[in-house]
């Protein structure tokens, strides 16, 4: 099948869940609205088709909208099946996923169709850290559409005939279509609206497939576990090499060099995505040096530095974790914050909002230092400081305030460059030296590379039973 051939709405439904398992909930509910030509018009399903079926076994809830029905378009009746929907998710404990191809609001339902929108967002506020959302774009997701795609948990979209936008391109001062298409795949795949896109809507369907295989059902049941069929023990020779680019060292730890990547076309110096350790489940933060081809070569080099976006990509993706009850790695590799006027604007807050997100997760966390680790930055990345449960570093790592030379320079301003260097020197044994951090307890453990799998399988497998309270409250302030 080509690129750009579209399924039906049955039959995406029916690539996505294991075969013959979806039952199809509420066929027969069609709209009450008559007026402006309504009354001779069929809708069938009203635009979209409500049921539940299974994935690898497991249960999930799935609507599909019928862009061949009125446009798929959400009235008072179509509203009112994906709610129901929810309502019966949320009471068993199970996914829901949306696959969304619709021209929006019903005009001719005026404010029962907005009352439905409402009624759509108040179901997916109540889900948020209780069921995961998932949503698929396949066709048009504009204006309020583009707010439910947005409450999801984890967000798709078909790169040919997806399209997604609040407003259109043409509506955009000094923008037009031609000149830049907002709604296109790849735009928001790089503005990170978008967790991932596909060429092909079979593509996009698999890996919500995979996703969901990997993923727990509920906040409170945990099904995501498989059986592991590689080596605990494998040493990874290549771990060390690969640390520049964390996407190609998570996979060499991961059973069977697993590693589902988020937004990875945004922020990309940080890189986020889940992984498998001894079957189970366990999200993954690191920072990037390099983005390497799948050839090994270099096409991309960033400072090691904390960007806005890298931060405010790994504290929501920390956030998803921890209210799934996901355990967190950390590969950590940073020297400081980005310099620039432009994030000077922002950075404050989304380091706050990092910080805050590694130490109100109550999951297990580990963090393992692969090379530098300076500053407030290093303390925001998961360190020991803030609640990590464990903390690794490689022989080499250097972890401090700042580098060493730079520290020298300060310190001693008036000296000439010969006592600046001895004393950068002094200043790294002491200070900066993973040895100096570990004999402070700032460090449990400085392992080899090749060894890394192995120590991390039994660092999550020791917390597996971890139970932390926090200060009663509501929730915290900081979004």
């Amino acid at each position: 099948m080509s690129n750009t051939t579209q399924l039906s709405a049955r039959e995406r439904i029916n690539t996505l869940l294991d075969d013959n398992s979806f039952v199809e909930v509420g066929a027969l509910v069609t709209k009450r609205n008559t007026d402006f030509n309504l009354l001779q018009k069929e809708i069938p399903n009203d635009g979209v088709i409500t049921g539940y079926g299974l994935v690898g076994g497991n249960l999930v809830y799935v609507y599909s909208q019928d862009a061949s029905s009125l446009g798929g378009t959400i009235g008072e009746m179509h509203s009112k099946k994906i709610t129901h929907l929810y309502d019966l998710a949320l009471k068993v404990g199970a996914p829901v996923i949306g696959l969304i191809d619709s021209n929006g609001m019903r005009l001719q339902e005026a404010t029962d169709a907005l009352n439905g929108f409402g009624e759509i967002y108040q179901k997916q506020a109540f889900a948020s850290g209780v069921i995961p959302q998932i949503t698929a774009i396949f066709g048009n997701s504009g204006g309020g559409l583009a707010v439910m795609a947005s409450l999801s948990d984890f967000s798709f979209m078909e790169s040919n005939n997806a399209r997604l936008f609040v407003n259109a391109p043409n509506a955009l001062l000094n923008n037009y279509k031609e000149k830049l298409d907002t709604a296109k795949a790849d735009f928001h795949a790089k503005a990170g609206t978008i967790d991932c896109v596909e060429a092909s809507e079979e593509d996009v369907i698999n890996k919500i497939r995979q996703l969901l295989l990997i993923l727990p059902s509920n906040n409170e049941d945990d099904d995501s576990f498989d059986d592991c069929t590689d080596d605990l023990n494998r040493l990874v020779p290549q771990f060390e090499s690969d640390v520049k680019d964390p996407a190609k060292a998570l996979a060499d730890i991961s059973d069977n060099q697993f590693f589902f990547e988020i937004k990875s076309d945004f922020a990309q110096d940080m890189v986020t995505g889940f992984i498998r350790l001894n079957g189970m489940t366990i999200g993954a933060v690191a920072n990037r040096m390099e983005l390497l081809d799948s050839e090994g070569k270099t096409t991309k080099k960033f400072d090691g530095s904390l960007s806005s976006d890298g931060c405010d990509k790994a504290a929501s993706f920390i956030t998803i974790c921890d209210s799934f009850n996901i355990p967190v790695l950390t590969l950590t590799n940073v020297t400081g914050y980005a310099a620039t006027v432009e994030e000077e604007k922002k950075i404050a807050k989304a380091a706050a909002k990092l910080t805050y997100a590694f130490a109100n997760a109550t999951v297990p966390k580990v963090n393992l230092i692969v090379g530098k680790a300076y500053g407030s930055a290093y303390v925001s990345m998961n360190s020991k400081h803030i609640g990590a449960d464990i903390v690794f570093a490689l022989p080499n790592a250097e972890i401090g305030t700042m580098d060493s030379n730079l520290a020298a320079q300060i310190m001693y301003s008036d000296e000439d460059k010969d006592v600046i260097k001895e004393k950068a020197r002094e200043y790294a044994d002491l200070y900066s030296s993973v040895t100096s951090a570990a004999r402070r307890g700032y460090v449990d453990s400085i392992i080899e590379a090749e060894a890394v799998r192995k120590h991390m399988i039994y660092s999550f497998e020791m917390l597996f039973t971890k139970r932390e309270s926090r200060p009663d409250k509501k929730h915290g302030s900081l979004l």
